[in-house]
């Protein structure tokens, strides 16, 4: 049972803090910054759960989860020791949680319209903070990892499969918030560089982009063409690999 009568204890105010073993640490030890990066997941699945109020089964999931990354963090937080013993039994993940997200990710997986791109992280409330807490997953799955990788630190293999599938999961979470793909926001690669091709008209789109309509009317009461504005205003191919208006200018081009 935890029993917290007291917030604050000033005993971190020299930059170091307690496992749950007792051993002091400084608070940038990887230890710390794996389960601190543990309980970032956690709170972006409190605002991930404003906007999955209304799906009861999604939404019991992510709860259970939530519960699960306490687990997770404490397990971090109790080191083992080589010839040490805590005199309890520490709480650690255990493989059957590993394997339940494994079955949910099947699970919502298979309701999901084929994968054709890879995916933007957009589309729904609900859509856009799971993938924030995928992304912020896979930041604690590399500290664990790296943790595990520091000699004379011990990090269970279930711990780290458990934040690999989490994220995972997450991201099918994320798929399926978004009307089960069909909202889905595509990855498009390249559509917003422009070629060589494009360059000859960057100036014109630019005038246009930025409304300076008094110009164009003033080329066109010279009776400038337009075609021969583009002419003499030609930029440097690489000013039109930047700006706005390079899908524009690529379709103007085209």
């Amino acid at each position: 049972m935890v029993v917290l009568n007291r917030i604050y204890t000033r005993t971190g105010d020299d930059g170091d803090t307690a496992l749950a073993t007792g051993e002091r640490v400084k608070k940038f030890d990887l230890r710390v910054d794996a389960y601190g990066a543990v309980d970032e997941t956690n709170a972006t699945l409190g605002l991930v759960r404003l906007h999955t109020a209304g799906d009861a089964h999604l939404d019991a999931m992510l709860e259970r989860i939530q519960n699960d990354l306490f687990d997770l963090g404490a397990d971090l937080a109790t080191p083992e020791r080589p010839g040490k013993t805590l005199g309890w039994e520490a709480l650690r993940i255990t493989e059957p949680q590993v394997e339940r997200l494994e079955r949910e990710i099947d699970l919502l997986n298979a309701e999901l319209s084929p994968l054709t791109s890879f995916i933007l992280p957009a589309g729904s409330a609900a859509a856009a903070h799971l993938h924030l807490a995928r992304t912020i997953c896979r930041r604690a799955e590399r500290v664990a990892v790296a943790l595990a990788d520091r000699p004379g630190e011990i990090v269970s293999a279930a711990a780290v499969k458990y934040l690999n599938r989490l994220s995972d999961l997450l991201f099918v979470m994320a798929r399926h918030a978004n009307d089960k793909g069909a909202a889905d926001v595509l990855w498009r690669p390249g559509a917003t560089r422009c070629g060589r091709r494009g360059s000859r008209y960057t100036y014109f789109r630019i005038m246009l982009e930025y409304t300076q309509i008094s110009i164009l009317i003033e080329y066109a009461k010279k009776r400038i063409l337009v075609s021969e504005v583009i002419s003499w205003t030609k930029l440097p191919a690489r000013a039109s690999r930047s700006g706005p208006l390079c899908d524009a200018t690529a379709r103007l081009a085209a």
